[in-house]
């Protein structure tokens, strides 16, 4: 790995060119903010293209959408956790261990393809409690065949970002957003001789497209030019003490995101107790939210990149100091929408009135999810100081904190949020408030946990073992 600190074109240091600044933080987040920003352009647009189809289907689409990512986020966040050990072994110039290390992020991908198929069949018993509508429970139902192909494009991705070739990643997900976005139009409505499938069309589409993008991630793997330099040749073999560490650390650095999907999960059936005009806008307010969201998402993934190749090659300064730079990039990002969720909220209504097929109902939502953006206005900046902070905090291995704060926290805001709904008759409001409060207290724990700087002599990967001297 080429030092940074040694380019000689960084003579006279600015914000800009100094070492893991803004020009090195965005050669490796920008291809990953617009990755993940088509990730979000695809949030969006199914959405949109089920508000269109009708109210109900929207509204099911969130809770049951909630429940699939519930599901899917422990095994995706294990699988794509290959990042950081890729970053480590690369920033360490342990190359050949880089194959062997997403090889196994792969094995842990086929081997919960037919795992998440069992939840088929028992769907129907697992939700009983949650008042699940038919379509609720058919979108969850076509959408699982494709959660494996999450999990395996995740850990073979990490194959590109976690050595800074966001570049290849950003084409990939761009063309499999672009396949969703055409199949999710022709089968929702049924064009070109297609049936029309609804809601269930929307969940074939991101199926479709999710499995495109394992199949390009193979082609592309297969071709490159660095095989053996990067041992992919044999990276299928099951390493056994590599496996144990990536589930050691994997874990804790995924549950996390299963805890928050699952209190989400919650909330959003409790907001759906409420009524069909108060989930459709809650629905709505996540929708436009993604938005802005999704690519602070990437520039997490490449803060954790950024982190494990600094810690790998022993700069835990340049470490805290790309983090620091990531949280700016992310708060000016964030800050933009956030006043323009204030100033222009319809601007981001006006896809979905256009295609709505009742103006009257859409109205009520319309006007309650204008509301539900001036919450999502105060809450955006918590929630991307604490996204990135968790990227830094997981490229170092500091996962097991994480899950326990987001343990503590993420319980306590749905329970308020419970007791003050069913016990005290709160609105909808007070579940936004609790939203907002839940957000503010994780980055504020983020934000001391890495200031106080344990993550700095963390590392995951394995020693180098040293060389032995021949007498």
């Amino acid at each position: 790995m080429k030092s940074l600190a040694a380019d000689p074109t960084r003579s006279t240091e600015t914000w800009w060119n100094r070492p893991c600044g803004g020009r090195d933080v965005l050669a490796v987040a920008f291809p990953l903010i617009v990755s993940t920003a088509f990730w979000s352009v695809q949030w969006f647009v199914d959405r949109m293209f089920l508000m269109w189809y009708s109210t109900e289907a929207m509204s099911a689409s969130l809770p049951a959408g909630m429940m699939h990512w519930t599901m899917l986020c422990l095994p995706m966040g294990v699988a794509s956790y290959c990042n950081a050990f890729v970053a480590q072994y690369y920033g360490a110039e342990r190359y050949g261990r880089i194959g062997r290390a997403v090889g196994q992020g792969e094995i842990f991908g086929w081997i919960m393809t037919p795992i998440f198929l069992i939840s088929i069949p028992l769907a129907s018993y697992l939700f009983t409690f949650s008042e699940l509508s038919q379509s609720g429970l058919d979108y969850f139902r076509w959408m699982a065949p494709g959660a494996g192909a999450v999990v395996l494009s995740n850990a073979m991705s990490s194959y590109y970002t976690g050595r800074g070739l966001t570049w290849t990643v950003m084409r990939v997900n761009v063309f499999g957003t672009l396949v969703n976005i055409v199949l999710d139009y022709m089968l929702v409505f049924g064009v070109a001789g297609l049936p029309e499938l609804g809601i269930k069309g929307a969940a074939l589409a991101t199926v479709i497209a999710n499995w495109s993008n394992v199949l390009i991630f193979g082609w592309l793997m297969s071709r490159d030019e660095n095989r053996e330099k990067f041992g992919l040749a044999g990276r299928l073999r099951f390493d056994y003490e590599l496996a144990k560490r990536m589930v050691i650390y994997g874990i804790p650095s995924a549950l996390p995101m299963a805890v928050e999907a699952c209190a989400f999960s919650l909330m959003t059936m409790f907001v759906y107790r409420l009524g069909a005009t108060e989930a459709a806008a809650t629905g709505l307010a996540f929708n436009v939210n993604a938005v802005a969201f999704i690519p602070v998402f990437g520039i997490s993934i490449a803060v954790t990149t950024l982190v494990g190749q600094q810690l790998g090659a022993g700069n835990p300064k340049l470490a805290a100091r790309a983090t620091w730079t990531a949280q700016v990039i992310a708060l000016c990002y964030t800050g933009v929408f956030a006043i323009a969720y204030i100033s222009i909220p319809d601007f981001f209504l006006l896809a979905h009135e256009s295609g709505a097929k009742d103006a009257a109902e859409f109205e009520e939502v319309r006007a309650l999810t204008v509301i539900l953006l001036r919450f999502v206005a105060c809450y955006c900046w918590f929630d991307a100081l604490q996204t990135v902070f968790v990227g830094a905090l997981k490229g170092a291995g500091d996962t097991r904190f994480v899950l326990f704060t987001v343990t503590i926290v993420s319980g306590a805001a749905v329970s308020i949020g419970a007791f003050g709904q069913f016990k005290l008759g709160w609105n909808i409001f007070g579940w936004w408030w609790v939203l907002a409060f839940w957000l503010f207290t994780l980055s504020a724990v983020y934000c001391t946990r890495f200031i106080q700087g344990k993550w700095q002599s963390m590392r995951i990967i394995e020693a180098e073992p040293e060389a032995v001297e021949l007498p």
